[in-house]
């Protein structure tokens, strides 16, 4: 099952049938956006082909043109199974497409989805046909708009600074499933360690009205934990999963931890009223993550974070991973490196990822693409994304922590304006509605507002100088006295520290000047006894700080003109992975002080 699963587009939510649509497509641009006036939704006829899921900027798509067109159209046949659809329905499911997304089987608009980086689907069975071939037409729009969630995607003409090659359509996996006429349509799993239960709340599609029956099982390995038949009524249902079993585990649950990711496998079979079978596999864990008196505990223990900044780039295929077994060497190095788990920063990446984390026991940091401008329609559009991400993501145990804001980008007056504070305010107490498990950090490293975590980012590269900054004056910068090394306050104006834990989220950035015109933060290195020497002297000062709950180093790779991560673009070490790991893995003083 662990095999099909890494494969499997969304790995918490697996039917055994489904159909791959990666490949080559018919494509075309439409720079004068005549697309529609003339009707290519019914199809078009084009030299040119794209290798999907890959963005025609990209050198995968076998297109590579890095120039803005603002329209693209996609085309393709698909072979729907007949078979299946005498009883079944056809749900065509996109992973993610930016930004701006609609959707056209045999010239049948399908709809219209908004946001680069949720998932989104059709029922598609009404306009197919037995009589022709069936086509699906996309057509994406992506303009170069700084008020939409665009994350490091430049909306300048050349790549600048930390933003980069933007990209635009279709860009994660493009797939199809049959569902019955009673589905399951969601699945929102949530462990309660203090009662030893697992809640599993369940959406359902299709056929709700007439409703039917469920059976759900709940195992570890080959023991059978757990296992509950009821009836389905309406559209959603809560199941509570008792998780204990001394049988096979003298503590009684497995709890799920980076030195014991343990998984449970859960199983769903539904019937509708007319006799058909949805059976779906997922998995969950039994951990908890809160915060108690400045520190932040999982399972009830502290864990001390040690983070690496990770902006998932590739320079063959930009944001989309070339394959999963790329995504498995990205979290393999990072593990190599001594690292616990990763910011994943200004992106939401491939849930397959998320899925090996799981299974690896990598901390995650799941942070939004920000827009860069504030106004009505950024409100709508980043609450919008954002909440389906949360609620697509929210089963996965690696994520510990949401992050929607970073570096007051999109909320560049945040400091003084009212409206930009309440809508960060309003962002937090959103996702906390959904989701009360995890802390929130509302503005990552700079001005914070209401927040769980006070994070700071600080590019110092001499570690006394980091070390006498946060033990002589951390009072000044949390009262507002102080800036830190970025210039930034780290409470917005009327905001207040109240006892919250305190994270070094980004650091380092260390680049070696012989690497080309790219750059890095402080003065570049021309070895590696002085990389090691500095990536050492800063680690080892954020390790002093007794109330530092851990840091996050930036960063894994290279990225286009930003040549300060740890490995190459062709995620090449550039120095001894074992004394990176050596310095991550020593023991510091991170006890948190009396007064905190």
């Amino acid at each position: 099952m662990k095999s099909i699963r890494r494969d499997y587009p969304r790995p918490q939510l697996m039917r055994s049938e489904w159909t791959n649509l990666s490949g080559l497509w018919d494509f075309a641009f439409d720079d004068e956006n005549i697309g529609v006036r003339k009707s290519w939704f019914k199809g078009f006829s084009s030299d040119i082909k794209i290798n999907v899921p890959f963005a025609y900027q990209t050198k995968m798509s076998e297109i590579g043109d890095t120039s803005y067109h603002p329209y693209v159209w996609y085309s393709r046949v698909i072979e729907p199974d007949w078979d299946e659809l005498r009883t079944k329905r056809m749900i065509l499911i996109f992973e993610g497409s930016d930004f701006i997304t609609d959707v056209w089987v045999n010239g049948i608009h399908q709809g219209t989805h908004k946001g680069g980086y949720a998932r989104f689907s059709f029922d598609i069975t009404e306009s197919l046909s037995r009589e022709k071939d069936n086509i699906i037409v996309v057509r994406a729009e992506d303009k170069k708009d700084p008020s939409v969630p665009r994350g490091k995607q430049r909306w300048e003409k050349d790549s600048y600074g930390c933003w980069y090659v933007e990209t635009t359509g279709i860009w994660k996996t493009v797939w199809c499933e049959y569902v019955p006429s009673l589905y399951i349509s969601s699945l929102k799993l949530t462990p309660d360690l203090e009662e030893s239960e697992l809640v599993a709340e369940i959406t359902f599609g299709g056929d709700v009205e007439h409703g039917g029956r469920i059976g759900a099982d709940v195992s570890f390995g080959d023991e059978k934990i757990s296992s509950i038949a009821t009836e389905v009524k309406g559209g959603s249902l809560r199941i509570v999963f008792p998780m204990t079993d001394y049988r096979s585990y003298e503590w009684g649950v497995h709890t799920w931890h980076p030195e014991h990711p343990e998984l449970y496998d859960l199983s769903f079979v539904v019937q509708g009223e007319d006799g058909e079978y949805d059976e779906v596999s997922s998995y969950a864990a039994m951990r908890e993550i809160r915060i108690d008196k400045g520190r932040i505990l999982l399972n009830g223990e502290p864990i001390y974070q040690r983070l690496i900044l990770d902006q998932g780039y590739w320079p063959e295929s930009g944001l989309t991973p070339p394959s999963v077994d790329a995504l498995e060497e990205d979290i393999d190095k990072i593990l190599q490196l001594g690292y616990n788990g990763l910011r994943k920063h200004q992106k939401i990446e491939d849930e397959r990822f998320l899925y090996l984390c799981d299974l690896k026991g990598v901390l995650v940091w799941s942070e939004m693409a920000s827009a860069y401008e504030f106004s009505d329609e950024a409100v709508n559009e980043f609450t919008s994304e954002w909440m389906e991400i949360v609620r697509q993501n929210y089963s996965h145990p690696c994520i510990i922590t949401w992050t929607p804001f970073n570096e007051s980008w999109g909320i560049k007056h945040v400091l003084t304006r009212k409206r930009e504070q309440a809508f960060t305010e309003a962002i937090y107490h959103l996702t906390k509605a959904f989701d009360s498990m995890r802390p929130v950090i509302v503005n990552d490293g700079w001005e914070h507002t209401i927040s769980d975590i006070i994070t700071l980012h600080d590019y110092e590269e001499d570690g006394e100088v980091f070390l006498e900054r946060y033990l002589d004056y951390i009072d000044e910068i949390l009262k507002g006295e102080m800036e830190h090394n970025c210039a930034r306050k780290a409470f917005a104006d009327g905001y207040s520290y109240h006892g919250q834990p305190i994270i070094i989220s980004e650091f380092g950035g260390i680049a070696f000047s012989d690497k080309g015109e790219g750059w890095g933060y402080g003065d570049k290195v021309s070895s590696e006894d002085d990389f090691i020497r500095r990536f050492d002297s800063i680690t080892s000062a954020i390790k002093e700080l007794p109330y530092a709950q851990g840091y996050c180093y930036t960063q894994v790779t290279d990225v286009e003109q930003e040549i300060n991560g740890l490995m190459t673009p062709e995620r090449k070490f550039k120095v001894d992975p074992d004394k990176i790991r050596e310095i991550n893995k020593r023991r510091g003083k991170c006890i948190i002080r009396e007064r905190w």
